[in-house]
This record gives C-alpha cells, structure tokens and sequence, in this order.
C-alpha cells in the first residue's frame, strides 16, 4: 500500500496480483486488519489505506488483527490427554508455562518491528537490484 498507493489505487485484486495468491484471501485479511481500526477500505474501486502511520503499526498489532489465536494462546493442544498415561498426565505442567514464556518472547519481539521497518527494507532492496 505504502510503496504503489501514489500511483495506483490499492485494492484486493491488485495486492493479490502483487502477492501471486487468490483476492478472497487478501479481502479476508483487509477485513480482518479493518476491523482491528489499522486500516479503512472503501467499497469498490476506492482502495486501501493505513489509518495511523506506518511507523506506529508494529508487527504486533498485526498479529492481533488477523486472530490467529484461539483463546490468546497460540500454542493450543490437546484439552485432555489420557490421565491414565504418565506423559498425558503431566504433559501441560511439563509444557505449558514454557510455551507461555515463548509466546510472550515472541510477542515482544513482534512489538520491536514496525510496518514502516519492512518498507525501508524494501525500498533498499529495490535501490540496490
């Protein structure tokens, strides 16, 4: 959006050409980052916009918009395992604060990156190719 919308109006069929996948995919994702308030859509040929600037929208935010999480939790599995089974039985003490912990490692990390990092990263590749 940022690197084509002076020149182009940015819809789902132009960021799926751009992406190479289907525009029902991009359009679900469009209304997911929309819905979250960190872009505006308007109907038809009208196209996409940012509704902060980019540098205020971390990978982070990102994440959150597009619910990949069932319950906050990305690392989900199985509710209950075989208490009858030693492993089943102790399998979420063993695990389940140290997927927390990696979670939240990676959901920090995710908040150091910005929108705007990934356009000056492109913008160098594109100076330099």
């Amino acid at each position: 959006m940022e690197t084509f919308g002076k020149d182009y109006k940015i819809t789902s069929d132009f960021l799926a050409s751009s992406i190479n996948v289907n525009p029902v995919i991009i359009r679900k994702i469009l209304s997911q980052l929309r819905n979250a308030g960190l872009i505006q859509v308007a109907r038809g040929t009208g196209g996409t916009t940012a509704t902060r600037p980019i540098d205020e929208i971390t990978f982070y935010d990102v994440y959150l918009a597009v619910d990949l999480l069932e319950d906050g939790d990305l690392f989900h599995f199985h509710e209950n395992p075989n208490p009858a089974c030693p492993v089943g039985r102790n399998i979420h003490t063993a695990l389940d604060h140290k997927l927390e912990d990696i979670q939240r490692a990676m959901e920090n990390e995710m908040k150091k990156y910005t929108i705007a990092d990934v356009v000056n990263d492109i913008r160098l590749c594109m100076e330099t190719s």
